[in-house]
């Protein structure tokens, strides 16, 4: 092995203590130079480059998704469980190949021109990396292809310093974290904690291979009865079905996110942060910011076409409540994965700046009554693809401090 202050000069702080305990043979094996490059040092005493505890702090930095490459899932049990039986031919037809060329050329056109409004009002971009998402990959329990890196919020959140990678429950998802591990290894290297859950093995017991959706009445009464097509098997949760406010975290349980998986979050955040869970009447609950989207402190957005179940505890506590009003995007406009209640999964750039759909003037009104300046940006294609703003995003960095504004 070599002498100790050879190791001292390649790197500091706690790499030098890992590397101490490497076996002679490993430590002989890797060349001095190799070790000086991928040195990971102590950070220096400065701002954490990630921080946000809310949803709408004044945001300083956002990874935004890409919709390049984006393929159709696979048509799996988990999958059917969270589409709508009118898009089911869809999935049977372009299941594992690549959404229409013409939809997604303007899906990424629309994107780019949401960044660069981002950048115009001072935010800083990130992007996760282009990948090729057809290849056929297999696991000791499955076999899929990947799907896209377009939705961050579903894979990644920021709770104070600490980046969070979610254990996503659909097994197109799988490799979706590739994506994003050159941004989170940079922001690790400059401060920010990284924390992984346990890997999800996506066997078989995960879903209820036989969970009976044949209409959305079947949709309501299941969900209502607290039946998901994921079980307990393992934990699994897809991070937007959480939103914060500060030292309050609230979730639901979801298609995608099971109560091993919220158990997990709450051991894992406390006694910091407390995750309180709520329900809506969804027949199709999977992710939280197109029926609960908190937009300010003790400010949030309710469906009104599904209530949440405790909407009176928030009320209690001070909130405000606001319903907006019903979407206007056409029938005839493809929503592969999602509903037109995007319109409500808005970006908070601070508590006086949204970033809201260009075409949706009734909901611009509402913001105005609010006082709310709107950043009126069209993703009317991007929106197919399964999300809004919210669902686009990912706020890395929001000046502000952790507070409660729940009690």
């Amino acid at each position: 092995m070599r002498p100790r202050e050879n190791l001292g000069r390649a790197m500091t702080g706690w790499v030098q203590g890992a590397f101490q305990s490497y076996s002679s043979s490993a430590a002989a094996a890797q060349p001095q130079r190799a070790l000086e490059e991928n040195a990971v040092t102590e950070p220096e005493r400065q701002e954490c480059p990630v921080c946000a505890y809310n949803e709408w702090d004044p945001l300083e930095e956002v990874i935004v998704g890409r919709a390049e490459n984006a393929r159709v899932p696979p048509f799996t049990v988990e999958v059917k469980a969270n589409t709508y039986e009118k898009h089911w031919p869809f999935y049977q037809k372009y299941g594992g190949q690549s959404f229409p060329e013409d939809h997604l050329k303007k899906a990424v056109a629309e994107i780019e021109e949401m960044c660069n409004i981002l950048r115009m009002e001072g935010v800083t971009v990130q992007r996760p990396e282009p990948m090729d998402w057809s290849f056929e990959y297999n696991t000791p329990d499955f076999t899929s292809t990947g799907m896209y890196a377009a939705m961050p919020r579903d894979i990644l959140m920021v709770v104070g310093n600490e980046i969070i990678e979610a254990p996503m429950a659909w097994r197109s998802r799988f490799f979706e974290y590739r994506a994003y591990r050159p941004l989170i290894k940079e922001y690790f290297r400059k401060g920010a904690k990284w924390t992984t859950p346990p890997k999800p093995t996506m066997s078989d017991e995960l879903y209820d291979q036989d969970y009976p959706i044949r209409t959305v009445e079947d949709r309501h009464k299941l969900a209502a009865q607290g039946k998901f097509v994921t079980t307990e098997h393992e934990p699994c949760f897809d991070a937007a079905d959480f939103i914060r406010a500060g030292r309050d975290l609230f979730v639901q349980r979801s298609q995608v996110t099971n109560y091993m998986g919220i158990e997990w979050m709450r051991r894992h955040l406390a006694p910091d942060y407390k995750v309180h869970i709520i329900s809506f009447k969804d027949p199709n609950p999977m992710h939280i910011d197109a029926t609960f989207n908190i937009i300010g402190p003790g400010l949030v957005l309710s469906n009104p076409d599904r209530p949440c179940r405790q909407v009176e505890m928030f009320e209690k506590a001070g909130w405000t409540v606001v319903k907006p009003p019903t979407p206007l995007i056409p029938d005839d406009h493809p929503l592969w994965m999602s509903s037109k209640w995007l319109s409500m999964n808005v970006l908070m750039l601070d508590p006086k700046r949204v970033m809201c759909d260009a075409n949706e003037h009734t909901i611009h009104k509402m913001f105005e009554n609010l006082g709310i300046k709107t950043i009126k940006v069209n993703i009317r294609h991007a929106n197919s693809l399964g999300g809004g703003f919210h669902c686009w995003t990912t706020d890395v960095r929001r000046r502000g401090s952790l507070e409660s504004y729940f009690h």
